[in-house]
């Protein structure tokens, strides 16, 4: 037997080993399935219908893993609003950079009976003021798409304490 081979199944059989050592002592990933991670994915998600609710309708379809296929258990509803406040002056007195506070205010509603879950979310995030039309649309949709993908992440896990408890 080569070499190669041998050392090949040396490491075949040192995986295996730690993976029944991994199995029976109680491991699971950092990122492994919880408890509420199948109610989690029988969400349905409803927002307004503007650009930031879509984004953040998108991100929170993404980060609960909708399972389009299955009944949905609960429906989640956002409402969002956002503020732009700008931040340091150019001499020129125009904004050098905008900061964008975006809050998000949630209800969880079961589709069975049941009491609804509330709760609500802020994030800010700031994005550069560009001279350029096309540029600062573009680095304003940067700053709410960022704003979205971390309200998701935040409401998520919100209702992973929730749905824990329940």
């Amino acid at each position: 037997m080569s070499r190669e081979r041998s050392t090949s199944l040396t490491a075949s059989a040192v995986l295996a080993l730690v993976s029944l050592l991994l199995a029976g002592c109680g491991f699971t990933p950092l990122y492994g399935d919880t408890g509420a991670s199948g109610a989690l994915s029988r969400i349905a998600v409803r927002a307004q219908d503007d650009r930031l609710g879509y984004r953040l309708r998108e991100q929170l379809e993404d980060a609960l893993g909708w399972d389009r296929g299955a009944a949905p258990l609960y429906r989640l509803e956002t409402v969002v609003e956002q503020s732009r406040r700008p931040l340091g002056r150019r001499i020129d007195d125009t904004a050098a950079r905008y900061e964008l506070t975006v809050r998000a205010a949630w209800t969880l509603t079961p589709t069975a009976a049941g009491t609804p879950l509330t709760g609500t979310q802020a994030v800010t995030t700031t994005y550069a003021a560009a001279d350029q039309p096309y540029a600062a649309i573009a680095a304003q949709q940067d700053g709410e798409d960022r704003a979205a993908t971390e309200l998701a992440r935040m409401i998520r896990l919100d209702l992973m304490r929730a749905l824990s408890v329940r």
